[in-house]
């Protein structure tokens, strides 16, 4: 999304400086990110190598589990995909934080939205004439 913004922005305001960076996630999100990735790859090799962990410890084995362990390929391919998706979506902030000479005009993170491209531009046209650019 920072792309498309910044090169609206930049086409319609050519002499204004445009950066932006990844904004990280929570820290609660930062670990269960690491806990659902290293929970995927021991559940990947325990399918690949044919183990059942419940029997191990005593409790009876899901149905989900033993249709993984006679589906190896297909299980582990949809394990892999859809932790992925979910870590990713854990991971991104989707922040869009505006800032005209280091004063911030916009922020996602406080509105719980992305300006219309529009109303960015008013936001910034009323700025340049209070604030010139420096």
């Amino acid at each position: 999304m920072f792309e498309q913004f910044a090169y609206a922005i930049q086409q319609k305001y050519p002499d204004l400086k445009i950066e932006g960076d990844h904004y990280p996630p929570t820290t609660t999100n930062q670990i269960i990110v690491n806990v659902i990735s290293v929970s995927k790859i021991i559940l990947i090799l325990l399918i690949v190598a044919g183990q059942n962990p419940f029997t191990m410890l005593g409790m009876e084995t899901p149905s989900a589990y033993t249709w993984a362990l006679t589906n190896k390929i297909y299980a582990c391919m949809m394990l892999f995909f859809v932790s992925n998706a979910i870590e990713g979506h854990l991971i991104s902030t989707g922040a869009f934080e505006v800032s005209f000479n280091d004063v911030p005009i916009w922020s996602k993170l406080e509105t719980g939205r992305i300006p219309a491209p529009q109303e960015m531009f008013q936001i910034i046209d009323n700025h340049m004439r209070f604030y010139p650019a420096s």
